[in-house]
């Protein structure tokens, strides 16, 4: 009952002040209730007292070990030794004192090598005797949040908070973890009430001041989208992204929205490479997977949108994600197929007029129309080819001057069902189609790639 023993050692002081062990023993039972900084207190004065105090420096070093004072802790436990140098307890914790000295020199080059990792690594290690220095479990929680691992980060410092409400290195800990998941307004206030705990916190200072630029920033370039000036808001965002390259969340967004912006300035590569980046960095960014889905769709290249709309769909299936994965995997189908509307040089809107003269001139720039001879003189191979493009002119404009086909053609539905094999295609249907019944013409063959007009 370390409560108890507290109390009564306590009252043991209060008779004998000048008493060596009764400090010491209240050391060890403030020891035992983790309170080191109090249970510090005690044995420095027990060794005031009694310099020649074995047990009284011991848990001095102990409790400096617990704290994180290595440098202290090794002199404690050397005085020990000089007292009693064959005492096995102190060496052993001479050793741990030497090794938290050797872990805090090796998270100190991976600090400055931004190898967080290691730091993170180093001070585990540092805590396992050091369980209640708080240095360590800050510099912990800050690497935690560098390397996104915020909920950890969070609770570490929560945890310190609990204790020391106005500690302002978790302050600003905390402040860290809610600037990196784009909390930035909240952040500010944590950051702000650090610097009030410690004006002189340089960490919290400069990271109120990159939080209150990113946060103005962002701001400015939002405004300037919503007001469709689309080149102010590309630069703004622009600028954004290089206040702070190690907030990974905020910049996604960033790159996101420039990619927005690029997407309607037409700038449709570069913003695919934007959300890319945004990706990148945030990988379950859902946003950033739409948005280069649908530029993918707008440049035709629909394997890439199917594989994005598949991944949104993955994640999130709602009906709106299945109906633009759907979408884009019929525009992939018919992207396989033949562009009849390319074939006759004319957009996928084009009218029934435009789809005429747009095979008109497609068969003016052959040499099969008109003169039978025209072509006569080439080889056989580039009869073939010639007579390969006429039919291809002649089979695009069978389905698109036919409303059914057409239509079953713009659905990305297979022509061959229902019976309607455009691999063949009658000439006089074609006329009929400029010129109504053909009366007395007709259009035959007189060999491969060689057509020409009979008057009956």
């Amino acid at each position: 009952d370390y409560a108890e023993a507290f109390n009564y050692y306590s009252k043991a002081i209060d008779m004998c002040p000048k008493n060596a062990s009764y400090y010491g023993n209240r050391a060890a039972t403030l020891m035992m209730l983790y309170r080191y900084r109090e249970a510090l207190e005690d044995s420095q004065q027990a060794v005031r007292l009694d310099n020649d105090f074995m047990k009284g420096h011991l848990r001095e070093g102990k409790c400096h070990l617990s704290l994180g004072n290595a440098m202290a802790a090794s002199r404690c436990f050397q005085r020990v030794l000089e007292l009693e140098p064959d005492n096995s307890q102190a060496q052993q914790e001479l050793k741990n004192a030497e090794s938290i000295l050797e872990y805090e020199k090796m998270a100190e080059i991976g600090f400055e090598k931004r190898d967080f990792r290691m730091v993170v690594f180093c001070m585990d290690r540092a805590l396992e005797a050091a369980a209640a220095c708080h240095r360590f479990k800050i510099l912990k929680a800050e690497c935690l949040a560098l390397l996104g691992r915020y909920a950890e980060a969070q609770s570490v410092a929560s945890d310190i908070l609990r204790i020391d409400s106005t500690n302002a290195d978790a302050l600003y800990v905390r402040g860290l973890c809610l600037y990196y998941e784009d909390c930035i307004e909240k952040a500010v206030q944590f950051f702000v009430q650090a610097l009030r705990m410690a004006p002189d916190h340089d960490k919290a200072r400069l990271a109120c001041r990159d939080a209150k630029a990113l946060k103005a920033k962002k701001e400015e370039g939002n405004t300037a989208f919503k007001e469709g000036n689309y080149d102010a808001a590309y630069e703004l965002y622009s600028e954004a992204l290089t206040i702070d390259p190690n907030n990974i969340k905020t910049n996604a967004k960033l790159y996101c929205n420039r990619a927005t912006v690029g997407s309607k300035l037409k700038r449709l590569e570069q913003a695919i490479e934007d959300c890319t980046k945004a990706i990148k960095l945030d990988e379950t960014y859902v946003k950033a997977y739409l948005r280069r889905a649908q530029c993918y769709m707008d440049t035709e290249q629909y394997e890439e949108a199917v594989r994005d709309y598949e991944k949104v769909y993955q994640t999130e299936k709602t009906k709106e994600h299945k109906h633009l994965l759907k979408h884009a995997q019929l525009e992939l189908k018919k992207s396989k197929r033949k562009d009849y509307y390319k074939v006759l040089g004319v957009n996928k809107n084009a009218t029934e007029d435009e789809i005429k003269k747009g095979y008109r001139k497609r068969r003016m720039l052959l040499p099969t129309f008109g003169r039978c001879d025209r072509h006569s003189g080439a080889s056989p191979e580039l009869q073939k080819e010639e007579e390969k493009k006429f039919k291809e002119v002649g089979e695009a404009f069978s389905v698109l001057s036919d409303p059914k086909k057409k239509s079953r053609y713009d659905s990305g539905q297979d022509l061959e069902d229902d019976g309607m094999n455009v691999g063949d295609f009658d000439a006089n249907n074609i006329f009929k189609a400029f010129f109504g019944s053909p009366g007395g013409f007709s259009f035959e063959a007189s060999g491969p790639g060689n057509f020409f007009f009979q008057f009956g």
